[in-house]
């Protein structure tokens, strides 16, 4: 047998109350606005003290962020003050275009791209083509970690200025624009001799890096040219003394 039903004694209320301080979603734009802190606050959050405290320390947190973004090339400028003579007036970028290790050639890919948006003259030191190369840095670098260096490496007017993360960050701030500055400007199209590979083969040894001696019995080892039978192109490479 059924028991007889009977009314619910609870009521559901179907009217939003009078006490909710945030009756919609558009007072979500008054609480993230830069002017909450002014007179003109919506007045059902003017005596909310424990809201506009959290969004103002939202709002400080988020300006001291942007503060330090602003100062961190400067910051991060911290590598010993190095100057290579004879080079005031130059870009030298030591570089790999290597693909054994993929971050390293991307390093010196960007660095390289950035420089060359300027258009002005860069003497760019492939370390793969010439093991020279990886000499001067070992000597200019030495006395400060033992020799071991990494790519890319970049010196604007003479002074070392960093590798590709510092070069990023001087690009986006505006700070390389203003050292590249004055420097010469790049020639239009690549050079006609090397076809910008900056290197051509040794005109002793035709590029074998050995050259025959009759009278000296046999073949001996070409003293003009790299390991790689190649010198540095006369027409577009700036031979500086890298003295520390």
């Amino acid at each position: 047998m059924w028991l007889p039903r009977e009314n619910p004694t609870v009521r559901i209320r179907t009217a939003p109350s009078k006490n909710f301080s945030c009756s919609s979603f558009k007072d979500i734009q008054h609480l993230c606005s830069d002017d909450f802190d002014s007179p003109q606050q919506p007045p059902h959050l003017a005596d909310s003290p424990r809201v506009s405290s959290v969004f103002r320390r939202v709002r400080l947190v988020d300006s001291l962020l942007r503060t330090w973004s602003t100062r961190l090339p400067t910051q991060t400028q911290s590598h010993p003050s190095i100057s290579l003579p004879g080079a005031e007036h130059l870009i030298i970028v030591y570089h790999t275009s290597l693909h054994v290790v993929r971050s390293t050639f991307e390093d010196c890919r960007a660095v390289r791209s950035i420089l060359r948006g300027f258009k002005v003259s860069i003497d760019e030191r492939d370390v793969s083509m010439d093991s020279k190369f990886v000499d001067e840095l070992r000597g200019i670098f030495g006395s400060y970690n033992k020799g071991r260096v990494s790519l890319p490496r970049v010196f604007i007017g003479g002074r070392y200025v960093g590798g590709a993360e510092e070069v990023r960050l001087m690009h986006e701030s505006g700070e390389l624009k203003k050292l590249v500055r004055g420097l010469p400007a790049a020639e239009h199209g690549a050079c006609e001799l090397c076809g910008g590979y900056r290197f051509i083969l040794c005109d002793e040894c035709s590029g074998s890096h050995k050259c025959y001696y009759s009278e000296k019995g046999g073949f001996r080892t070409c003293t003009a040219c790299n390991e790689n039978g190649l010198i540095r192109c006369p027409s577009c490479s700036c031979a500086v003394p890298c003295t520390v």
